[in-house]
């Protein structure tokens, strides 16, 4: 697509890091903290917002894609409708471009073109995709156009949203169209979940995971929901980081989609989480992180714009990241769930058909509205531990997993990064140094020595002994007050996790066996 057809006021290519902090600045469009990272506001939006998603429903994909909830469909003729009156609003705007791509892995990699409005979500695409070198630039033909105009509202009577936010995918196009919301992962995700369509037509697994790499060259993913640790694990400091959040898995082996990292920043501390504290200077994106107006300092503890608090930045920010992102098959997979019920170990070994089973299941838990007294957690699933980004039926991902775990020979586990000796509000949260313990004990290999017995209940193979951890705290019964209650809660679980697998049994009815077993 011609970029005259903006009619723009001006337009700014591939501007370097410093220019786009210079322009976001000189706009008003976010302050420069202490500790030089740029912190913008996305205001009334502060996180993804799945429900104003939309994938322009042509005869061409109709029948490739999982239809529902999570995609839902918009006609074409309301895509163009709202695309014309988009390009109008641009028309005599300054507009920044960021031509790059998406896949650290050449084979697989898209040719990716982003357009926007603003100066600092320019900056957040430039440091999140990957850069190209200035060859690169020379011969970059985009295959996927991403224009995401934040001041632009679509209006729902005459558009059919359900909001003035809108998240359109027009695959047929090559063509997504952001508009109404200022949160910049919805140009990450948007992009991830293109990925997630084209990759499995040639074989290759798209994964919402991040990697990381040991001294021998063994390679390790990490799946989780967001705020199980998955970022926070894979930035260790004995290992290599390969990527914190979307790979693909190849014949080949591995590789980041990315570019950068995109970092949760609540209660972050520099003795807890170096790497990513130190990764936080001038080139980062703070998202709505609360800052002292005078001092310029930032305070992570504060939630008073959101939880969900972002830092955006390359992966070179991270000492010894693996450049360009790829590495070798995985020996080791970890699920990992933080489990507000308190009734899963630690740690614990699944076999090939579990794997699939929690794969699909991406179990963890919400915290409910602790603010009120409220203790009840929530059971979250979401499928292969990336719903909101999966076109396709959730059987496709799940099946490839299997065939690779089975080709590989790889071993996956489950790590509790959740509670222990009673559920949220009674019991303790693990401490992150005995996650570490037991990441660590898996990823040495040393795990595979270990007797281990099966849990009566959700039938995974719980160690008996673990370097680094108390005996004690393997077995999650053994930790609560009254065991009865323990007994109860992991009941209560179980139950959830069959009520949510029935959705499934028509895709994988061989997986229903594997899975806990409610009396």
């Amino acid at each position: 697509m011609g970029m005259d057809l903006y009619n723009a006021g001006r337009i700014y290519r591939n501007l370097p890091v410093p220019k786009l902090i210079e322009i976001a600045l000189s706009r008003g469009e976010g302050i420069l903290a202490k500790n030089g990272a740029l912190v913008v506001k996305t205001g009334k939006y502060t996180g993804r917002s799945p429900n104003d998603k939309y994938i322009v429903d042509l005869p061409s994909i109709h029948n490739q894609i999982h239809w529902g909830p999570v995609n839902q469909s918009i006609e074409p003729e309301k895509f163009q409708q709202i695309y014309q009156r988009l390009l109008a609003y641009l028309q005599n705007r300054e507009l920044f471009i960021f031509d790059g791509f998406v896949g650290a892995d050449p084979r697989f990699r898209l040719a990716v073109r982003v357009v926007n409005e603003l100066a600092w979500q320019n900056l957040f695409v430039h440091q999140l995709f990957i850069r190209p070198t200035r060859e690169e630039l020379a011969t970059h033909q985009p295959q996927f156009t991403v224009i995401c105009a934040p001041g632009f509202k679509a209006e729902p009577q005459i558009d059919g949203t359900r909001s003035e936010a809108f998240i359109i995918l027009n695959l047929e196009e090559k063509l997504i169209l952001i508009g109404g919301t200022s949160y910049a992962g919805e140009m990450k995700k948007s992009i991830f979940t293109v990925m997630n369509y084209w990759l499995p037509q040639i074989g290759v697994l798209p994964m919402h995971c991040s990697a990381n790499m040991g001294p021998e060259g063994d390679t390790a993913l990490f799946f989780g929901l967001s705020g199980t640790g998955k970022t926070t694990l894979s930035a260790d400091p004995q290992r290599r980081l390969i990527g914190d959040d979307e790979h693909g898995w190849s014949d080949q082996g591995i590789f980041n989609f990315e570019g950068g990292c995109y970092a949760k920043c609540i209660s972050l501390s520099a003795e807890n989480e170096p790497q990513i504290w130190n990764a936080i200077r001038f080139g980062a994106v703070l998202e709505n992180v609360v800052v002292d107006e005078e001092t310029r300092e930032t305070d992570y503890d504060s939630a008073a714009l959101t939880e969900n608090t972002r830092a955006a930045y390359p992966v070179e920010f991270i000492p010894g990241a693996i450049v360009p992102g790829v590495g070798g098959h995985p020996r080791t997979i970890l699920f990992l769930a933080a489990d507000a019920f308190g009734v899963l170990p630690p740690i614990a070994k699944l076999t090939k058909e579990q794997a699939m089973y929690h794969f699909l299941s991406g179990y963890t838990s919400k915290l409910a509205g602790t603010e009120r007294g409220v203790t009840t957690p929530e059971a979250t699933f979401s499928t292969c531990f990336g719903a909101p980004f999966l076109p396709l039926s959730p059987a496709v991902y799940a099946r490839m997993l299997g065939e690779k775990i089975d080709k590989y020979g790889v071993n996956v586990y489950l790590v509790n990064t959740g509670w222990s000796g009673g559920p949220y509000g009674v019991g303790q949260r693990m401490s992150i140094k005995l996650t570490r313990a037991v990441v660590q004990a898996a990823l040495s290999g040393e795990l595979e020595e270990v007797e281990m017995e099966p849990h009566p209940i959700f039938q995974i193979l719980v160690p008996k002994s673990c370097p680094g951890v108390p005996a004690e705290v393997l077995q999650p019964r053994n930790t609560w007050p009254d065991p009865k209650e323990y007994d109860e809660m992991a009941q209560k679980l179980a139950r959830l996790f069959t009520e949510n697998f029935n959705k499934f049994k028509g895709v994988a009815p061989e997986l229903a066996a594997v899975g806990p077993r409610a009396a």
